[in-house]
């Protein structure tokens, strides 16, 4: 009886073992002869979470977000409206047009310069600002009530000697008028550290002298014959600079 006991014992431990060993080989045997039964039983809930999860991985870094293909659409139809609304004309230059101009594509302002009497004159132009007059000035409304609009151009008028110090005068030109807004003398042998008296307000100047200086820039080329024609080309500038700066996001968001 007891010997029964044994027997039957140590059956209940082989056999588990037996299963286990069968299993296995037959696992074995699917591996060789299948190739990837073993791994695929092993790691499926693995492989499915890859499944699940690498296409959608892939979808966030290789496709665009669907606001960025809408923001080229909108991009790309501002271009157009631009690109169709700038028409620039070939102005030629006015009569007696004294100063050679350096215009760097991407730059906001251009530059004039000329020599007058041993002077180096230069002008730096920048973009037009457009101005609108106060409703509520009827000297500044149109025959139907509405506030003109009235395109201004910033100047910088610099007049250097040779050596020593130079004249800047900050400008307004206007349609057939240039306005001197500040007035100060610069010195190139001064310390940056020091801060120099820049003269009163130009407005607030004796009315006699600021018709003398607005006659001394004018001598020197700042004048309305100038500015007007500087007006269409700033005009013409800003429109194709705008071009290019929406070209250039536009690369930028493709990329």
């Amino acid at each position: 009886m007891s010997l029964t006991n044994a027997i039957r014992r140590v059956a209940s431990r082989v056999a588990p073992l037996v299963t286990r060993a069968s299993a296995g080989s037959q696992r074995c045997l699917h591996h060789h002869h299948g190739g990837s039964a073993l791994f695929s039983a092993a790691n499926k809930p693995s492989v499915n979470l890859l499944q699940r999860s690498f296409p959608s991985f892939l979808r966030h870094y290789s496709a665009r977000p669907k606001s960025d293909e809408t923001l080229l659409r909108v991009i790309e139809a501002e271009i157009e409206c631009a690109v169709e609304s700038n028409d620039p004309e070939d102005e030629e230059l006015p009569p007696g047009f004294p100063f050679k101009i350096e215009d760097i594509p991407g730059q906001q302002t251009i530059t004039l310069t000329r020599e007058f009497n041993g002077e180096d004159i230069s002008i730096e132009v920048h973009m037009p600002d457009v101005v609108t007059g106060d409703q509520d000035d009827e000297s500044n409304d149109d025959a139907d009530g509405e506030p003109n609009s009235m395109c201004t151009i910033p100047l910088v008028v610099r007049v250097s000697k040779r050596s020593g110090p130079s004249l800047e005068f900050g400008c307004t030109a206007r349609p057939d008028e240039v306005a001197i807004d500040t007035l100060t003398i610069k010195d190139p042998n001064n310390s940056e550290d020091l801060i120099a008296y820049e003269g009163p307000d130009f407005g607030d100047l004796d009315e006699n002298l600021q018709k003398a200086f607005n006659k001394y820039i004018e001598v020197r080329g700042v004048k309305p014959s100038v500015t007007n024609y500087l007006h269409g080309y700033m005009v013409d500038k800003d429109s194709k600079e705008y071009v290019t700066w929406l070209q250039n996001v536009q690369k930028f968001v493709q990329s």
